[in-house]
């Protein structure tokens, strides 16, 4: 028996939850008491892994699956798991994760409990804390299934150093010829990706117009953050799909979520509410950000934020 964690990359570079997934499952294979095996698909630098607690990492290289597909990185998490004996497998809860943390479970015929915050509070029976009710609440989830799934919340668990030598094997994984390819894909380069953020800086129609945007692009490059928008935003064409966040769009859960000019429709706060530091900048005091919010500014996005920049800037330079 193992603990298998997957490991997820971007152009052969771990992502921060990579890490975090890392530290979470060499707990988990502590509290169960045998060892961490950590999955990485086309990745570079695999013994970064150890440095988190990673036993063992298995390293898949394969073309095929340089664009990600949901279906087949999830065969390789079960080909890998069933070699590995592993009863327990941890993914992350980015975009990817929620895609693939479904079709894992079916495949190892596993209980799945995804946005989990917290290590298992027991193991016999194996219980598990999760984010419900849209981030609102919390419950605890007996999973009573043989193999389990768990899907880890974003900043939950934190990152912890664990350094260990680790044993690298490459695992020659199956895949088949996927049903769908993508015939092209537009990255941002040169900024902080949303997925990776630990501050967002997002932005709504009280902006008027995607000619306003630079001033929400230069507060996000003071605070080294992504850049995010609204539903309507992104509809209006003012700013790409990929920067909606909200419940419709990537569910964030920074440390740090800046709301400009957005009101604070339903679904938008269903997909921030994981944050845990909330500021809105809105000209309505009754707008309904207000009320999750955890400090907020009545007055013009136009007047505020360049104000704030200023200051940021000025502090940024007395502390440099």
């Amino acid at each position: 028996m193992s603990v298998l964690i997957y490991a997820s990359s971007s152009d052969g570079k771990f992502k921060k939850s990579s890490f975090e997934v890392v530290s979470y499952g060499k707990k988990v294979a502590e509290e169960l008491g045998t060892k961490l095996i950590a999955l990485t698909i086309n990745a570079k630098d695999v013994t970064e892994l150890q440095n988190y607690g990673a036993d063992t990492i298995v390293s898949v290289n394969n073309e095929a699956l340089n664009e990600f597909n949901a279906k087949e990185y999830a065969s390789v998490i079960q080909q890998v798991a069933e070699s590995k004996e592993s009863k327990v497998v941890v993914i992350d809860s980015s975009i990817d994760g929620i895609y693939i943390g479904p079709l894992v479970s079916v495949a190892l015929n596993a209980g799945y409990a995804s946005n989990v915050v917290d290590a298992p509070s027991s193991t016999s029976p194996f219980v598990v804390k999760r984010k419900a009710f849209s981030n609102k609440g919390f419950n605890n989830t007996e999973i009573t299934t043989e193999n389990k799934v768990i899907g880890l919340a974003k900043n939950s668990f934190g990152i912890h150093e664990n350094p260990v030598t680790a044993l690298v094997e490459n695992f020659d994984a199956l895949v088949s010829e996927p049903g769908v390819k993508s015939i092209s894909i537009d990255k941002a380069i040169g900024k902080v990706t949303i997925a990776d953020a630990d501050v967002v800086v997002s932005a709504g129609r009280g902006l008027k117009g995607p000619e306003n945007w630079g001033m929400v692009e230069e507060l996000a490059d003071v605070l080294g953050a992504a850049t995010a928008c609204s539903k309507p935003v992104s509809d209006l064409g003012w700013r790409p799909h990929g920067e909606h966040v909200g419940q419709t769009g990537k569910p964030v859960a920074t440390n740090l979520y800046i709301a400009i000019g957005i009101s604070g429709a339903i679904q938008h706060l269903a997909g921030i509410n994981a944050s845990k530091v909330k500021v809105v900048i809105n000209t309505d005091p009754e707008a309904p950000f207000f009320k999750a919010a955890d400090y907020g500014v009545v007055g013009d996005a136009f007047d505020v934020v360049p104000q704030l920049i200023s200051k940021l800037k000025d502090f940024k330079a007395q502390n440099s």
